[in-house]
């Protein structure tokens, strides 16, 4: 088995082993990989015929995890913290579409800082959960 194969099937384990928590965690690396994929497409010179498909497909990747975080919101109960992040979701994917539409780096860059913020007070928490339990 090449060894690509052993990494993907790794992989689909850590996933399927992964505690709701750890998903989220992965959702947000998963959007920070592809909005790091749509920079390096803003990088691409302009008359490159990857530039347009490669900003493109990373963006809407990206917004793709943005929904299904944003679907996965539990407004009844999870109070004011589930209707913020809400809230932050629509704007990072209305940011998000502002860039492809224009094909602007900056709301990338800036949707790309802000669910870095997000993504490391998740791992914290996460973290601080964990040590209680041990």
């Amino acid at each position: 088995m090449p060894l690509a194969s052993y990494a993907r099937a790794y992989q689909s384990q850590s996933i399927l082993t992964a505690s709701p928590g750890q998903l989220v965690l992965i959702l947000y690396d998963g959007a920070l990989r592809f909005l790091n994929q749509a920079k390096a497409g803003f990088h691409l010179p302009e008359d490159s015929a990857n530039r347009i498909e490669t900003i493109n497909t990373g963006i809407l990747r990206a917004e793709a995890i943005l929904q299904e975080l944003k679907a996965n919101l539990d407004l009844k109960s999870g109070g004011d913290v589930a209707k913020n992040l809400d809230r932050l979701y629509d704007y990072y994917l209305r940011r998000l579409l502002q860039a492809n539409i224009q094909k602007d780096e900056a709301p990338v860059e800036e949707v790309e800082r802000l669910v870095r913020t997000l993504r490391d007070g998740w791992a914290e928490m996460l973290q601080q959960h964990d040590e209680k339990l041990y």
